[in-house]
């Protein structure tokens, strides 16, 4: 009877182990990440104001290149971006993003997004034009937690 009673503890542990392991990495698969700006910011075809935005992963089982970019409360949506795949040298434990910082008084454009821990990333399209000219840009990644200029980014 201890037997039984002993593999029916450890069986509860393991099944409370398993669940707390999954809600815990509920948002990893849309990538659920905060983002603040404290200057405005270009996405392909807007540009926000300084504010905090929620990116994610728009839920399609065929086709994990779409960004949704939210309000901070998740509440308006202010587009879908189709992104291509981007690869980089090293993760890290906190949001990256790539900022090109444009002439002319622009404010700087947002290039590249990786989620913690991933070395695939995405890039946003822009047209064919702006690519060219945010490719001869200054282009500055800034890693989630550490202060920036002129835009910040935290997660």
């Amino acid at each position: 009877m201890k037997i039984q009673k002993t593999y029916i503890i450890i069986g509860l542990i393991i099944a409370f182990a398993a669940f707390f392991e999954l809600t815990a990495h509920a948002d990893e698969s849309d990538q659920t990440t905060i983002l603040t700006f404290s200057q405005p910011v270009e996405i392909p075809g807007q540009v926000l104001p300084a504010g905090t935005y929620v990116l994610k992963l728009a839920s399609s089982a065929s086709n994990r290149d779409l960004v949704q970019v939210f309000n901070s409360d998740g509440t308006h949506l202010y587009g879908m971006f189709e992104t291509i795949p981007t690869e980089r040298r090293n993760s890290t434990d906190h949001t990256s993003i790539t900022l090109a910082e444009q002439r002319d008084g622009n404010p700087e454009a947002l290039l590249k997004w990786f989620y913690p821990g991933r070395l695939t990333g995405h890039e946003f399209v822009y047209s064919s034009r702006q690519e060219k000219e945010l490719a001869q840009d200054r282009q500055q990644t800034v890693v989630g937690s550490q202060p920036a200029e002129p835009a910040g980014v935290g997660n």
